[in-house]
């Protein structure tokens, strides 16, 4: 087997990517693609593709995502400590390497391939170019649990980080799930609905190529509205959003708010055969409420409409536990050049674990299930 790199996909097909990802959309040719040709996940933007493929007798047998940071935007597993540690000690933290779906937490496999020894030569293949490059650091975001166990056995070190997941037990309908909270809780949520009913804004599902260029024009205006709220700068642009609704269509979700038929919110859902991800959201008007039941309740809704098991909320917020998004535990994996940073860092690790078990115990005590034990977090998305 040899390793190769590339900081391109243009040159490997479609097919054969894709039957390394898996069906996993944010893992997909036309994804990863989308967000390189568009610019958004570029050398320009800090991140420099430097993707290694895995190839026996010539033949694509693995790959793993790989990118040369500059920074540290954008990740959803927080380092900016770190690299200011480093800067105050006179030391580069960038570039670094990173395996990881830019701009998006969700948890997926990062070792694309089907055999043990792949994985295992794709990790040795990371771990070598981070040495060659000379880089402070290489860091592997949202893993299967699996492969970060494997990256730990090769000297990376763990970390746990927290989202907030909710998981369809079947329910009838959102009445059915509803029946499952406390008093308390229940009334909470019925009031937030009421509002925006009372509002007059009403909801469609489009999907697929229902999402026409004008739908992907208003969504992005509300996606830049949300990072102008922020203070921040958005990291996608409208040519993203119309290249995956054209090459992705079967995985698109945009949920529309309207009020007297004119559109003032709306959210992006990317789905596949079993989990929906909840990922933008915007609105052009406030409403009470509107964030919640654009965001959470109509995602949640349309999972148990179309059968679909999981829905993840994006990262962090623990306002999603009062809507039934549970906590689940993600984790990533990190391997640093300098020693005496790398021992820093894996004391601290070792401290941050022990306290989000504590943390993740209180979220759960305020579960707002009348049977807390029931609505434990979901092994599937336990990477």
């Amino acid at each position: 087997m040899a390793i190769e790199i590339v900081d391109t996909l243009s040159g490997i097909p479609a097919g054969q990517w894709n039957s390394l990802a898996g069906g996993e959309p944010f893992l997909s040719h036309e994804f990863f693609s989308a967000l390189h040709e568009t610019g958004c996940a570029s050398g320009a933007t800090g991140w420099t593709p430097q993707f290694l493929l895995l190839r026996k007798n010539g033949a694509l047998a693995g790959a793993m995502p790989l990118y040369l940071k500059a920074h540290s935007y954008g990740e959803y597993v927080f380092d900016w400590a770190w690299a200011d540690a480093y800067h105050r000690h006179g030391i580069a933290y960038y570039p670094k390497l990173l395996s990881a779906v830019p701009f998006t937490p969700v948890s997926g496999s990062r070792l694309l391939t089907a055999t043990d020894d792949a994985r295992e030569a794709l990790i040795r293949g990371a771990l070598q170019l981070a040495r060659e490059f000379r880089v402070s650091s290489l860091h592997c975001l949202f893993p299967k649990r699996e492969e970060a166990a494997q990256m730990v056995r090769h000297g990376m070190m763990p970390r746990t980080t927290v989202q907030f997941h909710w998981e369809n037990r079947g329910y009838a309908g959102f009445d059915e799930f509803l029946a499952g909270f406390s008093h308390d809780k229940r009334k909470k949520v019925r009031q937030e609905r009421r509002k925006v009913r009372d509002a007059g804004i009403r909801y469609r599902w489009l999907e697929g190529d229902e999402i026409r260029e004008r739908d992907w024009a208003f969504f992005e205006r509300c996606y830049r509205q949300t990072y102008h709220d922020h203070h921040s700068s958005p990291y996608l642009t409208l040519e993203f959003f119309c290249r995956i609704g054209r090459t992705l269509p079967q995985h698109m979700v945009l949920i529309l708010a309207e009020r007297d038929g004119v559109p003032v919110a709306a959210s992006l859902n990317i789905r596949d055969t079993h989990r929906l991800c909840g990922r933008y959201w915007g609105a052009v008007e406030y409403h009470s409420g509107l964030h919640f039941e654009t965001c959470y309740y109509q995602g949640i809704e349309y999972c148990i409409a179309r059968g679909i098991a999981h829905f993840e909320g994006g990262s962090r917020g623990e306002h999603k536990l009062a809507r039934g998004l549970m906590p689940v535990e993600t984790c990533s994996a990190h391997w640093l050049a300098h020693p005496e940073f790398a021992n820093a860092i894996e004391q601290f690790l070792r401290r941050e674990a022990g306290g989000l078990e504590t943390y993740v115990d209180e979220l759960n005590e305020r579960s707002p299930f009348k049977n807390p034990a029931a609505s434990a977090a979901p092994a599937h998305d336990l990477p």
